[in-house]
Parts: C-alpha cells; sequence; structure tokens
C-alpha cells in the first residue's frame, strides 16, 4: 500500500462524525419550513437553529457543485477504459462495473441534492466531460497498470477532498453547539453520505494498488500529472 494511501486513511479515521446536525438550506421555503417546525414545540423543549452564514452556504454551495462534477467525470473516465481495457484484460470486467455502478451512484446522489438546494452546477460541464474521456481512453490504451494508476492518482485526490469537506462541517457542527444551538437530521445525512462516498472511492484506490497501479511506468510521472489536473479541476469547479 503506497504512503500516501495510508495517509489518506489515517485521516479518514480522525474525521468521524460523532454528532448530529441540521443542514440549513439557503432557499426561502425550506427557511419557512425549518421556522415552522420550530414555532410547533416549546422553546423550553427544543434548541433554536442557526441560520447560515453567507460563508457557510458559499461553502455547502461550492461543495455539492464540485463533488457533481467530480462524479461525472469519474463515470466518464470509467465509460471510456472499459472498452479498450477489457479487450484485453476481460477477467476484469467485475471490477470495472463495480466501480462504475458506484460512481453512477455517487453522480445521482449529488444530481439530487444540486436540485433539492438549487445549487448552480458547474459551468464547465462539456470541458470535464471531453477530458475525462480523453484521460479514461489514453491510460487505458496505455495497458492496465496505467488505467489503475489513473485511478489511484485520482482517488488518492479525492479522499482528501472529501476528508477537507467533512472537517469543515464538523467545525461548523462544534461552533453550534459551543453556541447552544441546536443541529439535526439534514446536515447528520449530509455527513454520513459524504463519509459513505469517500470510503468508496478509497476502497476504489485500494483495488487499483491491488491490481497494479504502481506498476505503470512513470508512475510518479503519470500520477502526478494526473493528481494535479484533479487539484486544478477542483478549484476551478469549486468556483465556476
Amino acid at each position: 500500500m503506497s504512503a500516501i494511501r495510508t495517509s489518506i486513511s489515517t485521516t479518514a479515521r480522525h474525521y468521524r462524525p460523532s454528532q448530529t446536525a441540521v443542514l440549513c438550506l439557503p432557499t426561502a421555503a425550506s427557511r419557512r419550513r425549518l421556522s415552522s417546525t420550530s414555532t410547533q414545540e416549546p422553546t423550553s423543549s427544543k434548541k433554536k437553529l442557526k441560520p447560515l452564514t453567507e460563508t457557510q452556504k458559499e461553502f455547502l454551495s461550492s461543495a455539492l457543485r464540485v463533488n457533481q462534477a467530480g462524479e461525472l467525470a469519474a463515470t466518464l473516465i470509467y465509460t471510456a477504459q472499459t472498452p479498450p481495457l477489457l479487450s484485453r484484460e476481460p477477467h476484469l470486467r467485475p471490477l470495472m462495473k463495480h466501480m462504475y455502478d458506484q460512481e453512477a451512484a455517487h453522480l445521482s446522489t449529488f444530481n439530487t441534492l444540486i436540485a433539492k438546494h438549487r445549487v448552480r452546477p458547474t459551468a464547465l460541464y462539456p470541458l470535464w466531460s471531453v477530458l475525462s474521456t480523453g484521460l479514461g481512453w489514453s491510460t487505458a490504451m496505455l495497458g492496465k497498470e496505467a488505467a489503475m494508476a489513473c485511478t489511484e492518482a485520482v482517488e488518492t485526490e479525492i479522499g482528501g477532498h472529501y476528508n477537507a469537506q467533512i472537517r469543515t462541517l464538523l467545525e461548523m457542527v462544534s461552533e453550534w453547539e459551543a453556541e447552544g444551538y441546536e443541529v439535526g437530521q439534514e446536515l447528520k445525512e449530509l455527513i454520513s453520505t459524504l463519509r459513505r462516498i469517500r470510503d468508496e472511492e478509497l476502497e476504489h484506490l485500494d483495488h487499483a494498488v491491488e491490481h497494479d497501479a504502481q506498476k505503470a511506468q512513470p508512475h510518479w510521472l503519470l500520477t502526478g500529472v494526473i493528481r494535479a489536473g484533479c487539484r486544478g479541476a477542483i478549484w476551478v469547479s469549486e468556483r465556476v
């Protein structure tokens, strides 16, 4: 196992949410529902909900937008890799299907959240689609090791990316609790969803290493370029 994988797994264990929280939606309708719920119970038995700051709203919108873009890219990478890879390595069919199916489920999850919370998707969908397809096809044409190195590089960055989002959400929860505010179900569900998806992405990283990702030549260059591209795409998609 690579040192990078060990570092991510260690980090992941430090950010396990132990409290429940609520995601205050930025839409007017959601705020009315939260307000209505609060007035139905005596104030003495239920703490107040703290509205999101503008910074917190921007963070949540950015997180959903970039996560949706990332999962779209992942499905396109696997879609492009599968035909050339399986033509030479047919025994990898179950693994490729398993990883693709998980990525497709991740994309569906973020599509739902984007629509529910009225978050603007990234404006660079067409660009990411072309680049992701090209990355998947080109690494598969280089062989199994290169295709798996692509997965290793992408999931290394994505694992750290999801950990950073989870850490920020847990810090928000801690601040609300310290101030005596109620935290509850929606944020709890969001954190749980991010943790589950992160763990599945890191599972893909494990599969890639087990299937000779680190035998790709030159491994350091291939994974370094892909990781840099992922970091750039994340930075841009958070903002555009």
